[in-house]
C-alpha cells in the first residue's frame, strides 16, 4: 500500500495548530486560577482588618481550595480557626501542613509550634507536651520550654517544672533560680520533715536571698520544738531582707517569745518600723509586749503617723467604752469593714486573698504579691 504524502502534509499544520490551541487554554485557565487566588486571599486580610472573622474565614477556605499547596493560608486559616476557638479545625488545618512532603523544614517546625499552640488552648495538655517536645533544637525551642513550665507549673509537676527551668537557665534566656527555690519549697510541703528540711537548704542555697525557705525552715523548726532555731533563722532573714519583715514578723515574735529573745525581736521589729511603718510588724511589736496598755498605745502611736481603720479598729477592741453595751455591735461593725483592708493584692493581676501568695492563683506569678496589706498599698 502507497504512503500518501499529501496526508503528512496536511496533517502536521493540524497537529501544530490543536498543540496551539491547547497550550493557549492551559495558559487561560492557569491565568484564571492565579487572578481568583490572590483577590480570595486579598478579600479574607480585608475582612480580617475589619474585625470580620466570619467572612475571613470564607474567604481564605476559597483561597486554599483554589491554590491548595500555598502553605502560607494554611497558616493564616489555622491561626483564625484558633483565635475563633474551633481548635479541633485548627488541628485539622496544622496536621494536614505536617503531612505534607513538599514543606520546608521551616515551615514544618512552624506547623509544629502552631499545633502545640492549638492543643494548649483546647486544654489538651498531655498533647500539649507531646508537640512541644518535638520543638528542641529549633528556632521555637525557647517558646516551647516557656510553654512546658508552664504546663508543669499549672500541672503542679514541680519536678518537671524545675528540669524545664533548668534548660532555661542554661539557655541564658532568664535567671531561674528564685523559681528553682519556689519548686523545691512546693515540693517539701508534701514532704515528711526531714526531707522537707533537706529540700528548703537546697532552695536556701539555689536563692540565698529569697525569703520563702527561711521562713518555711522556721516553720518547720518551729514546729519541731527548736524555736531558737527558728529565731535564728529569721533574725538573719531580717537583716538580710529587710523588706521580708513584715512576712515574717508575727512567727518572729511567737520563736522570740518561746526561746526568751523577746528584746531582741522588739529591736529588730521596732527598727524596721520606724523605717516602714507596717500593720503586721505593728502586730508583731504588740503581741511582744508584756502590758496590755503598752500594746494598744503602739496602735494609737500609728495613728499619728497616718490614717488607719484597721490600727484603730485593733486599739478600740481593748478599749472600756462610756457605752460600753454597745461595744460588741461596734466592734463588729469595724472588723467587717476593715476585711478587706486587710487583704493580700496581686500586682500583675489585682486578685486579693487573705493570705500572703507566693504563687498567684489568679494569673499564676510568682512572687507578685507585695508583703503589704491593701490598706498599705
Amino acid at each position: 500500500m502507497d504512503f500518501d504524502l499529501t496526508w503528512l502534509l496536511w496533517g502536521l499544520p493540524v497537529a501544530f495548530g490543536l498543540g496551539w490551541l491547547a497550550s493557549r487554554l492551559d495558559l487561560r485557565q492557569l491565568r484564571i486560577e492565579n487572578r481568583l487566588a490572590p483577590k480570595a486571599y486579598f478579600r479574607g486580610l480585608n475582612f480580617l482588618l475589619n474585625e470580620q472573622q466570619d467572612q475571613a474565614i470564607d474567604a481564605f477556605i476559597e483561597a486554599v481550595q483554589n491554590d491548595p499547596d500555598t502553605s502560607e493560608l494554611h497558616f493564616a486559616l489555622g491561626n483564625l480557626f484558633r483565635r475563633r476557638g474551633e481548635y479541633e479545625r485548627a488541628v485539622r488545618v496544622h496536621e494536614h501542613l505536617l503531612s505534607r512532603g513538599d514543606l520546608t523544614r521551616a515551615d514544618r517546625h512552624r506547623a509544629q509550634h502552631a499545633l502545640a499552640l492549638d492543643y494548649l488552648k483546647a486544654g489538651l495538655l498531655d498533647r500539649a507536651e507531646e508537640a512541644l517536645r518535638k520543638l528542641e533544637g529549633t528556632a521555637y525551642q525557647e517558646q516551647a520550654l516557656l510553654a512546658l513550665l508552664a504546663i508543669y507549673e499549672r500541672s503542679r509537676d514541680w519536678a518537671q517544672a524545675s528540669e524545664i527551668a533548668r534548660k532555661l537557665d542554661a539557655a541564658g534566656s532568664a535567671q531561674f533560680g528564685g523559681r528553682q527555690a519556689h519548686y523545691l519549697c512546693e515540693e517539701a510541703t508534701a514532704a515528711p520533715p526531714e526531707e522537707a528540711e533537706r529540700l528548703l537548704r537546697q532552695a536556701m542555697q539555689e536563692a540565698p536571698q529569697a525569703p520563702r525557705p527561711q521562713i518555711e525552715l522556721a516553720a518547720l523548726k518551729r514546729r519541731a520544738g527548736d524555736a531558737e532555731g527558728a529565731f535564728a533563722l529569721l533574725s538573719r532573714l531580717a537583716h538580710a531582707v529587710p523588706l521580708a519583715i513584715p512576712l515574717m514578723a508575727r512567727p518572729l515574735a511567737e520563736a522570740a517569745l518561746a526561746c526568751g529573745k523577746r528584746d531582741e525581736a522588739l529591736e529588730i521589729l521596732q527598727g524596721s518600723y520606724e523605717l516602714t511603718p507596717s500593720l503586721d510588724v505593728l502586730d508583731g511589736i504588740a503581741g511582744l509586749e508584756a502590758d496590755p496598755a503598752v500594746a494598744r498605745a503602739w496602735y494609737v502611736r500609728h495613728l499619728e503617723r497616718e490614717p488607719s481603720l484597721v490600727a484603730a479598729a485593733k486599739w478600740i477592741a481593748g478599749e472600756k467604752l462610756e457605752h460600753e453595751q454597745f461595744h460588741p455591735d461596734v466592734q463588729r461593725a469595724l472588723d467587717h469593714a476593715v476585711k478587706p483592708l486587710t487583704r493580700y493584692r496581686c500586682a500583675a493581676c489585682g486578685f486579693e486573698a487573705k493570705q500572703h501568695f507566693w504563687h498567684c492563683p489568679g494569673c499564676q506569678a510568682w512572687d507578685s504579691y507585695p508583703a503589704r496589706r491593701v490598706e498599705e498599698l
